[in-house]
């Protein structure tokens, strides 16, 4: 693991996991249900959708549905989904070493990149309200696309993140707390690091197939600045 941190000259960031918590305060199965509503406005038939609170999984299954991408609803479920990201960032919580990490990497001279399947204006309200904004400046990769998300496991954001950097696929790294990051990292010649917060977490992680997690950043951050006092 050390040399796999040592060697990257760029580090690609998912975001919510690794950076923060971002709806800590804001529950996600009351935005599932708003979203669903949405669907339910349009098309009654709906058992297509997933039983599920994540509203990512149920924007997905939205943009699957080709009457939905072409009559506007699928868009205005993520317009509504970008906005409850928007209202959650300021008081998302922190991931314990993550500003200390970002700002370690910088100063080491790596060039950073958030690789996400949040929405890009909730990403830099968050690092705003942190003060690292500056350091990602134009390095903020989210859902987005014509017609389609690109969410991971799609390589879409990592790829944009490469080219703006203009980093080879072999000098970057990826911190990723999901199966979906490691296989957006792999379609994208990435290395990968997780990170698991808890043990289901790092199950999960195991299951497919990672080789090396974090169940804190402090790890990262001593090898890269052995020095540093965290």
């Amino acid at each position: 693991m050390r040399e796999l941190i040592e060697s990257a000259k760029c580090v690609l960031f998912d975001f919510d996991g690794p950076v923060c918590h971002l709806f800590r305060n804001r529950p996600t199965p009351a935005i599932a249900e708003r979203l669903r509503a949405l669907v339910l406005d349009s098309r009654p038939e709906s058992d297509w959708l997933p039983h599920t609170t994540d509203p990512l999984e149920i924007l997905r299954a939205a943009f699957e549905q080709p009457d939905l991408v072409e009559s506007g609803v699928a868009r205005d479920m993520e317009r509504v989904l970008t906005e409850e990201e928007v209202k959650a960032a300021p008081g998302a919580f922190p991931t314990a070493f993550a500003d200390t990490l970002v700002r370690t990497l910088n100063a080491t001279g790596r060039q950073l990149a958030v690789t996400t399947n949040n929405s890009p204006q909730a990403v830099e309200r968050y690092l705003e309200s942190r003060q690292t904004a500056e350091l990602f400046a134009g390095q903020i990769h989210g859902r987005g696309g014509e017609g389609t998300l690109h969410l991971k496991p799609d390589p879409y954001c990592l790829l944009r993140a490469l080219e703006s950097t203009g980093t080879p696929a072999e000098e970057a790294l990826m911190i990723g707390d999901a199966p979906r990051d490691l296989e957006a990292a792999r379609a994208a010649g990435v290395a990968f690091l997780g990170y698991a917060r808890n043990e289901r977490k790092a199950a999960e992680l195991r299951a497919a197939g990672v080789e090396h997690t974090v169940d804190s950043l402090r790890d990262v951050v001593v090898i890269v600045d052995p020095g540093a006092h965290v």
